[in-house]
C-alpha cells in the first residue's frame, strides 16, 4: 500500500500571507487580532477578529476560494509541481469548508426576505465556487473532487481523505486541505450562541471567555511516497494517521466525556504506529470556550498523558471553522520541521479541570510524530498524526 506524504505547504491567515512567514511573529508570541472591519455587525457585544489583508482579496466573487487559490499556489510552489503537473499524474483535491458553501450573500438574502426579486447571479456565482471543483478546473485536476462539509472538523477530513484515496491507489497527488471566510452569517451565529469572546481569546486559561472568529486558508500537497521519489521532490512529512468519528451527542456541544476524540485520537495513534515516548506534541482543537477546552484537555491527558507539549495555534488565527483543520495542519507540519512550538497565546492561568497546562513560550520538541486534534459542531471527531521524514 502507497504511503501518503506531504511534499507542499500553503497557507494564509491573519498571522501573514504564507507559511513561513507566519512563524517568527507566532514564536514570539505576537497576534494580530483587531475589531471587526469586513462587514457590520450590530450586536451587544463585539468579539475581535482575526482578518486577513491581501490585494487580492478585494471585491471578490468568493473570498473563500480566493484564499484558497492563493493557499494553493505556495504549495505547488514549495512541492515543485507546475501548473501542468496534471498532464502526468492523477491528480485530485479535497477542500474543507463551511462558508464556503453556506453562500454567504448576505444582499441576496435580505432582498429575498422581503419578497423582492433579487439578481439571480448571487445564486450562479455561488455555484462556480465550489472550492473543490473550482480548484480542480483551475489545475485539471480530473480524477476526483470533494468538497468537505464537516463543520470545524472540514480541513482535517479533507487531508485524511487525501490520504486514503492515495493509498488506495486513486491517484498521484491531492491538493487537500480548507478554506473559510470571516462571514456576517457565522459571527452573529456564534455569537448568539454565547461562545465569542469580548477580549483575546486565551485557550485551556482558567478565565478564557470564548473564543474568536478568523478566516484564512490551509494547503497541503499530498502524494504517494513512490511518486514523489520519482520526480525527486522533497518529503516534509508522512501522514500516518487519521481517526474520526460522530458521537453525535449534541448539535453543538463536545461528549461530556470526550467520547468521541478519544476514539479520534486513539484511531488515529494505532494507525501511526507511534510510541507515547515518540510524540513531540499536541496541536490541540483548543477554542478557548469553556466546554471544548475541558473536554479536549482532558482527553488529551487521558490518551497522550500531561507531560507531552500542547499547543493551541487558534490563539493566532482565531476559530477559521472550516479551514481550521487545515490551517492547524499546516503550522503541525512546520512546527515539526522547525523542532519547536510558539506560546498559546493570552494563556496566564491554569485550569486544573482542564488536565493539561499548553505551552507558555517558545519551546524546543522531540519526537518524530506530532498531533492534530479538530472536533465540531454535530459531534465530528477528527485527528491527524503526522510523521518527521526519515
Amino acid at each position: 500500500m502507497a504511503r501518503a506524504v506531504v511534499t507542499g505547504l500553503g497557507l494564509i491567515a491573519a498571522t501573514g500571507s504564507t507559511a513561513t512567514a507566519s512563524l517568527p511573529d507566532m514564536y514570539r508570541g505576537v497576534r494580530k487580532h483587531r475589531p471587526l472591519s469586513l462587514f457590520s455587525a450590530q450586536v451587544q457585544k463585539h468579539s475581535p477578529v482575526f482578518e486577513v489583508d491581501h490585494p487580492a482579496l478585494q471585491n471578490s466573487v468568493s473570498r473563500s476560494l480566493d484564499l484558497a487559490m492563493i493557499a494553493v499556489q505556495e504549495a505547488l510552489q514549495q512541492a515543485g509541481l507546475d501548473r501542468d503537473f496534471t498532464k502526468r499524474c492523477k491528480a485530485a483535491t479535497a477542500i474543507g469548508t463551511t462558508v464556503g458553501y453556506l453562500f454567504p450573500d448576505h444582499n441576496f438574502y435580505s432582498a429575498f426576505k422581503k419578497e423582492m426579486y433579487p439578481k439571480r447571479k448571487a445564486v450562479e456565482d455561488f455555484l462556480a465556487v465550489n472550492p473543490a471543483v473550482a480548484i480542480a478546473k483551475s489545475y485539471k485536476c480530473l480524477r476526483l473532487a470533494v468538497t468537505v462539509g464537516n463543520a470545524c472538523a472540514s480541513g482535517t477530513d479533507a487531508v485524511g481523505i487525501a490520504k486514503l484515496w492515495i493509498e488506495q491507489g486513486l491517484c498521484d497527488v491531492v491538493i487537500a486541505g480548507g478554506t473559510d471566510e470571516l462571514c456576517r452569517t457565522t459571527y452573529l451565529g456564534f455569537t448568539a450562541l454565547l461562545l465569542t469572546s469580548p477580549e483575546a481569546c486565551k485557550p485551556f486559561d482558567k478565565n478564557r471567555k470564548g473564543l474568536n472568529l478568523g478566516e484564512g486558508a490551509g494547503i497541503l500537497v499530498v502524494e504517494s511516497d513512490e511518486h514523489a521519489k520519482k520526480r525527486g521532490a522533497k518529503i516534509l512529512v508522512e501522514i500516518s494517521g487519521y481517526g474520526c468519528n460522530a458521537d453525535a451527542y449534541h448539535p453543538t456541544a463536545p461528549h461530556p466525556h470526550g467520547t468521541g476524540i478519544k476514539r479520534a485520537m486513539t484511531a488515529a495513534l494505532k494507525q501511526s504506529g507511534a510510541a507515547q515516548n515518540e510524540i513531540a506534541f499536541v496541536n490541540a482543537h483548543g477554542t478557548s470556550t469553556q466546554e471544548n477546552d475541558l473536554v479536549e484537555g482532558k482527553a488529551i491527558a487521558e490518551i497522550v498523558g500531561n507531560s507531552i507539549p500542547v499547543v493551541s495555534t487558534k490563539s493566532f488565527t482565531g476559530h477559521t471553522l472550516g479551514a481550521a483543520g487545515a490551517i492547524e495542519a499546516v503550522f503541525t507540519i512546520q512546527n515539526l520541521l522547525d523542532r519547536k512550538i510558539p506560546p498559546t497565546a493570552g494563556f496566564e492561568i491554569a485550569d486544573p479541570a482542564c488536565a493539561i497546562v499548553p505551552s507558555q513560550s517558545e519551546s524546543t520538541i522531540h519526537g518524530e510524530f506530532a498531533i492534530s486534534n479538530s472536533l465540531a459542531f454535530g459531534g465530528q471527531n477528527s485527528v491527524l498524526v503526522f510523521r518527521a521524514a526519515s
